[in-house]
């Protein structure tokens, strides 16, 4: 339970200079002994959670927008969440579903087939992270089609193991050295706001995928050696870029012209963070594969790859994970679902709604600010150093993410020049008011 250390519990409130002396003390240890390639923006070193609130080991109180990069969906300890794991730990906390039996991964199994957007038969394989249900993924699509080859899109972000390094397209940091991946076509996503043909909304044939039939399936890629397309609904780590519903739609006809399996990567944007337990329900496009992870367990880790029950056919032995699918963590995850179900989709889609309307009108007030864009409480926002050019200003945004920081709110840079807002699906109304009163402030101080 946190303490109430300033005049309104459900907002921050500082009592040191950041970082305070025992943060200082801790981020001098860490830093002789925890790996390097580790990214962290500003010194937040964190004590308890309740919430949407973290409170640091010097006693700082921050409203949370990242969400530990979009998976605390319930908040910070949930209560029915953390009872869920309690009861769960008591009875055993381990067993390995791979190698035999427990009723609770059938039960969480049963709910992720009934949620996932197709009204189809599906079936359910348990992994860890992100990164594990796309390997699975990866694996799945290579032996149902017999194919060796993937489709994805610039800018996206699909975890940092080999198989989902050779998808990902956000930053070359993050591929250096790393060499040689998997046989991999990237193409642009469907970025409105910096088109990649020059197009507008209203004038565009969807170029971002016809590119395909049109020049790659003619050039350098025969169509019947591709295994499956992946894609984010709404892509993340790029900059929580929302594409047109005709882009889904035209990958979905493509895909099945050509006998290839469409991968929806919902790591970041399922489970009820966009308003819909899927975001791929805003465009009305169902996938053969999906892949879940972050919010699926409220902070636990634990991934699913959904699949067309007709396409996870493999054997016995094919592939499987140790801790993949831990009781423990499916606890936390069946709860999760009943909250997310009950309350905490729509919280997003009304909140979030309330938030854009508030942002909508900042790319006229802020001349750095370029775009805004999202759904539900996966918002974007990306900063400019001209609106008419598109220049991209990752300076500044690094300077409005440690400016809000300083104030006691949390958010984390995607893409180039973006800022991702993507808090527990829990906040209230009065505490996004505080993130768009203390953005509002920061971008002025920005300007000036």
């Amino acid at each position: 339970m946190l303490t109430q250390i300033g005049p309104n519990p459900l907002l921050p409130h500082l009592v040191t200079a950041l970082p305070g002396p025992k943060a200082a003390a801790i981020i001098a240890r860490d830093s002789a002994v925890i790996s390097p390639s580790y990214t962290r923006q500003y010194p937040l070193v964190v004590e308890r959670g309740e919430g949407a609130l973290v409170e640091d080991v010097d006693g700082n109180q921050f409203l949370d927008f990242a969400a530990g990069i979009a998976v605390v969906a319930t908040g910070h300890s949930h209560p029915r969440v953390v009872n869920a794991i309690q009861k769960q730990a008591a009875k055993f906390l381990h067993m390995s579903g791979t190698d035999f039996y427990y009723e609770s991964m059938v039960s969480l199994a049963e709910k992720l087939a009934r949620l996932t957007p197709g009204n189809i038969a599906r079936r359910v394989y348990f992994g860890n992270s992100g990164t594990e249900a796309i390997e699975a993924a990866i694996k799945l699509a290579r032996y149902h089609t017999g194919r060796d080859k993937f489709i994805a899109f610039l800018g996206s972000f699909h975890g940092r193991t080999m198989g989902a390094l050779s998808l990902t397209a956000s930053k070359v940091t993050q591929r250096r050295g790393f060499h040689p991946p998997l046989p991999v076509h990237h193409i642009p996503y469907a970025n409105c706001y910096r088109c990649p043909y020059g197009k507008q909304p209203e004038t565009c044939n969807v170029e971002c995928v016809t590119v395909l039939e049109d020049q790659l399936f003619k050039t350098v890629l025969p169509p019947e050696e591709v295994a499956g397309i992946v894609v984010e609904p709404i892509q993340g780590e790029g900059g929580y870029i929302v594409p047109p519903p005709k882009f889904h739609q035209e990958l979905r006809r493509i895909a099945d012209r050509h006998g290839i399996l469409l991968i929806h990567d919902e790591v970041q944007s399922g489970m009820g963070r966009t308003g819909k337990m899927f975001a791929s329900e805003h465009f009305d496009v169902p996938p053969d594969i999906v892949t879940l992870a972050k919010g699926i367990a409220s902070g636990l880790p634990l991934a699913a790859t959904v699949s067309r029950a007709d396409v996870m056919t493999w054997p016995p032995g094919a592939h499987a994970s140790t801790f993949g699918g831990n009781p423990v963590s499916i606890a936390a995850a069946l709860t999760t679902i009943e909250l997310l179900e009950e309350e905490l989709v729509e919280n997003a889609a009304q909140i979030g709604a309330y938030m854009l309307e508030r942002m909508k009108t900042w790319p006229e007030k802020f001349r750095i600010v370029g775009d805004v864009r999202g759904r539900g409480l996966m918002i974007g926002l990306e900063l400019v150093l001209d609106q008419e050019a598109k220049t991209p200003a990752p300076e500044l945004r690094d300077r409005l993410e440690m400016m809000a920081f300083e104030r006691g709110l949390l958010i984390l840079g995607a893409g180039r020049s973006s800022i991702r807002l993507c808090p527990p699906l829990v906040i209230t109304r009065e505490q996004a008011d505080f993130a768009m009163d203390t953005l509002d402030e920061c971008l002025k101080r920005c300007e000036g």
